[in-house]
């Protein structure tokens, strides 16, 4: 990690970005950091919307201390809570569409009759 006093940055902060590489650039005004210039190589939006809102970062917190605390669901008992089948119920359905592609004969794709 990389500091710059706010008042020693005097190039755009677009040409720190471009240097960036893997490391984080703080910018720091009286010793305290104001903000950072993170490199952000595959991150999507979302994932970076998600990892700064207040509402979800509490929900991960509130989650962990649940799991931590043994309060937790299996994936059996979060599908019956959300009316999901069950996996038994899985692989006793059809197989439709999974992977299967149906062509039709080399002929008729041709325009050949018969």
């Amino acid at each position: 990690m990389r500091t710059i006093k706010l008042s020693q940055a005097l190039r755009p902060l677009a040409e720190y970005a471009d240097e960036l590489d893997d490391e984080i650039v703080v910018l720091m005004n009286k010793n305290r950091p104001v903000a950072a210039i993170v490199p952000l190589r595959n991150v999507d939006r979302e994932s970076l919307s998600l990892s700064t809102n207040p509402k979800f970062l509490r929900l991960i917190q509130r989650s962990r201390a649940d799991f931590a605390a043994g309060r937790k669901r299996s994936l059996e008992e979060v599908r019956e809570l959300f009316g999901l089948r069950t996996l038994a119920n899985k692989s006793a359905s059809p197989a439709h569409g999974r992977g299967t592609v149906r062509r039709k004969p080399a002929s008729s794709r041709r325009g050949h009759s018969g």
